[in-house]
């Protein structure tokens, strides 16, 4: 039997449509987005395991060619898919659903609530999960699984080179007043 490992599940339309529209206002320029090879080098060290990347892509129109080599030089798969509706979703969702029978560790990189479900059925106890987006735009929904644990994609994982126009929302449970005293 192979060794347990991670798996990185990336919604990669949601973080950049978070990032544009919510964050900055407009579209995303390249040096603005996530270094996505620091998603599985901290993935690698939190969950002191193997990672598999994968990263879902909709390619109804055009495959972004070299977006797939970057993604291949670094680590990822890339799942470039085609079809109607929320294909990304569906097939993140239809991934997720097939690792309840693997022993497995997942993170999903997503703010979408699409998938509580699934995170849900993943949280059984019998492993790590974990959700990575930026905190305040996570599904609340996610926030009342047990088990699962919320990471913040530029505070915790440092996955951009400049800090972004945001104010950190502060969870409770890590406020201090002595940091504003």
């Amino acid at each position: 039997m192979a060794e347990r490992m991670t798996y990185l599940l990336v919604d990669g339309e949601n973080i950049d449509a978070t990032l544009g529209t919510s964050i900055l206002g407009r579209r995303p320029r390249p040096e603005e987005r996530p270094r996505w090879d620091r998603l599985l080098e901290w993935a690698e060290r939190a969950f002191d395991q193997d990672v598999t990347g994968l990263f879902f892509l909709a390619a109804t129109t055009e495959l972004p060619t070299s977006f797939v080599q970057a993604l291949l030089a670094i680590g990822f798969k890339p799942i470039p898919l085609s079809g109607e509706g929320k294909i990304v979703d569906i097939a993140i969702q239809r991934t997720a659903e097939a690792l309840v029978d693997r022993e497995a560790d997942v993170v999903l990189v997503s703010h979408d609530g699409d998938f509580v479900d699934q995170v849900s059925a993943l949280a059984d106890g019998s492993r790590q999960v974990g959700i990575i987006g930026f905190t305040e735009f996570v599904n609340a929904q996610f926030r009342s699984l047990p088990g699962v644990r919320i990471f913040d994609l530029e505070y915790d994982l440092g996955a951009f080179n400049s800090a972004l126009p945001r104010t950190r929302v502060i969870p409770i449970d890590e406020f201090d007043p002595l940091d504003f005293l």
